[in-house]
């Protein structure tokens, strides 16, 4: 088996996915090409050399719909001969993409291998992939009779078997904000962004997503987002308690990862920053939907030898505050080394993007702080998780 090291890790910053967001007037191929191109200059490694570009993107319709990675790496001006493919595991489709890449170095496949992820929400709407369509079938419609619900719903779910109270969701929100505030104005997150133009010209550096002046008495009045009449009568027992501050943003982002071979990388001098311990994904209660991050954390840990109190970062998508609150209850972990630069309430949830993202983040983080181990994983619809640990490398 061949040892894989992680090289590089960027992202671009985040933007509103909204008309006059940073990025609604970029296409996605061209966000992604500037933060491949962004990675290549960092490490300067010859493209060429590289042995594929796995990409995460959830909504392949529209401009996302042609092999996104493959369009993009054409765009930066890469060499033709190097390959691309889309990866679509919902929200972890960065992170899956991660993982493949990680696999096909262990199986000899790969020496230099890119995992990327890329969405614009504001150019590509959620879900634009499937409107008018069953995506379901008969036969898990008859299974899960009356039917599965939506995600928003699923939170609600979960904030209510783990008795997270409004209050406690808005002050997570709230602790979003600030701890990615407090990390932006200190320069910690200036290392992972590849500043990113616009077509106007106009250069993007910071993220645009985060709202410093969040406080609890502001989204405290916020109205509950998924309470619908059909909701309330399968569910009469909600007290609906998750609003869209307590909810991840829609975002555009991208991000990208360079992993390597141990033998390619001394080959080619580059300075081997981490390597990645385990992997492990599953499904859970597809009704819940969003709980299968506590599974999958727990094989993991499991398989690897490890204990929650031997992690030193986590990393738990934001997906709604009650997903990452539940999580840290079931495994026992410590708030303070829980997405302790913010996490997608705060800088929002490129749904392809995220896997890369979180990832990035939690490599910078740990050299920032001196951590060994960090564990990164994240929700996905139909009740399925990614999770991985990280391990720094000495300098």
């Amino acid at each position: 088996m061949n040892p894989a090291v992680v090289v590089e890790a960027v992202r671009s910053p985040m933007g509103r996915a909204r008309a006059d967001g940073a990025f609604a007037d970029l296409h996605p191929v061209e966000l992604l090409a500037q933060i491949l191109t962004g990675l290549v200059e960092r490490t300067g490694i010859d493209p060429g050399l590289v042995d594929d570009v796995i990409v995460g993107c959830v909504t392949q319709s529209s401009e996302q719909s042609g092999t996104v990675g493959r369009q993009a790496w054409l765009a930066a001006g890469f060499p033709e001969h190097v390959p691309s493919v889309t990866v679509e595991r919902k929200c972890g489709s960065g992170q899956q993409a991660i993982h493949f890449a990680i696999q096909g170095v262990m199986a000899g496949q790969y020496d230099l291998v890119i995992a990327a992820g890329v969405e614009s929400m504001s150019r590509v709407p959620m879900g634009s992939n499937r409107q008018g369509s069953d995506i379901f079938g008969p036969s898990v419609v008859d299974r899960y009779a009356p039917g599965l619900v939506s995600q928003g719903v699923a939170a609600e779910l979960i904030a209510q078997q783990w008795n997270l109270s409004r209050e406690t969701l808005d002050e997570f929100a709230v602790r979003s904000h600030r701890l990615a505030a407090a990390a932006a104005d200190a320069g910690a997150f200036d290392r992972e962004i590849v500043p990113v133009t616009t077509p106007a010209g106009t250069v993007v550096e910071r993220d645009e997503t985060i709202r410093p002046g969040t406080t609890r008495e502001k989204i405290g009045a916020l109205p509950t987002v998924f309470r619908t009449d059909e909701a309330e009568q399968r569910f009469p027992e909600l007290d609906w308690r998750v609003s869209a501050a307590s909810s991840s943003q829609l975002t555009d982002g991208a991000s990208a990862v360079l992993i390597a071979s141990d033998r390619m990388a001394k080959q080619l001098g580059l300075r081997p920053r981490a390597t990645v311990r385990g992997m492990f994904a599953c499904g859970d209660d597809p009704l819940m939907m969003l709980t299968a991050p506590i599974p999958a954390s727990r094989m993991l840990l499991k398989r690897t030898g490890l204990g929650i109190d031997d992690i030193d970062h986590y990393e738990v998508n934001e997906a709604f505050a009650s997903v990452p609150l539940a999580w840290r209850e079931e495994l026992g972990a410590h708030l303070d080394r829980l997405n302790p630069r913010g996490g997608a309430i705060a800088l929002g949830h490129p749904l392809g993007a995220s896997g890369c993202r979180l990832f990035t983040t939690m490599l910078h983080t740990l050299e920032d702080t001196g951590g060994r181990l960090g564990l990164q994983t994240i929700c996905e619809a139909g009740g399925m998780a990614n999770a991985l640990i990280l391990e720094r490398l000495d300098a």
